[in-house]
């Protein structure tokens, strides 16, 4: 894929296949072309903290490994300002999620420096820009999520327990923050109706992404071991949804 993208490439591949993905080196091109928010000292501080995120103990297969935080932000149209909306929980339907939804679940909320700062904006702005493009004048609902999937010899970390799903939103970008010591936790894209994979990849270096039209596409996401199982693994990811506010 060409590095120097722009934006039309992904908006085109979105609404021509229901998905993109982003090598590393062509997101960070996309979504901070001046190079100044998500590399250095910016993107260090960033990744650092999944290292404080908390356990999910919402798990209907009683998992242990599933780390998380999560945050709501309001994106009105033509307004370039990002509004953090007061702490909720996240509901998905059982439809959507057979393992877990139907509750509200609450979590650990998202801290305001890494809400606030310059990676999330860098990801969160490049996305909209997408999504502006395809849903034109839209006011967006986003909930982010922190992830960390923990490898252990003795379970493996599921990163999509719930399977192939679709997450009920309009639009989903998923982007690696990182990996450590895991095998596995490859992506399967399927399009709507069929009963084959569309694509399958791995994201295996940090900011190495993926966006996806929820209505035409579903995903889901390989289990993970440790490479090395006197070491622990793990798999960090950020989640952005966005759905249309009425």
């Amino acid at each position: 894929m060409n590095s120097r993208i722009s934006l039309p490439e992904p908006v085109e591949a979105i609404a021509r296949e229901g998905f993109v993905s982003l090598p590393a080196a062509v997101a960070r091109r996309f979504f901070d072309p001046a190079g100044e928010r998500l590399g250095g000292g910016a993107w260090a501080e960033f990744a650092a903290s999944w290292n404080d995120l908390r356990p999910d103990t919402y798990m209907a297969d009683c998992g242990r490994y599933r780390l998380r935080r999560h945050a709501v932000f309001r994106l009105r149209a033509g307004d370039p300002a990002l509004e953090r909306e007061p702490h909720q929980p996240h509901y998905q339907g059982l439809d959507y999620n057979p393992l877990n939804g139907g509750v509200q679940r609450w979590f650990e909320p998202v801290s305001p420096e890494t809400g606030g700062g310059p990676a999330l904006s860098a990801l969160l702005g490049g996305a909209r820009a997408i999504f502006d493009a395809l849903r034109p004048g839209t006011a967006w609902h986003v909930e982010m999520h922190q992830f960390r999937i923990q490898a252990r010899p003795d379970e493996a970390g599921k990163p999509t327990p719930e399977g192939m799903h679709r997450d009920g939103v309009d639009f989903v970008l998923v982007t690696l923050v990182g990996r450590e010591n895991v095998a596995g936790g490859v992506t399967g894209i399927r399009i709507d109706g069929r009963d084959e994979d569309a694509a399958t990849f791995t994201l295996q270096d940090p900011l190495d992404s993926v966006m996806l039209d929820d209505h035409r596409v579903w995903h889901g996401v390989t289990p993970v071991m440790p490479l090395d199982p006197a070491r622990p693994g793990h798999r960090d990811v950020l989640v952005l949804t966005f759905r249309r506010m009425d």
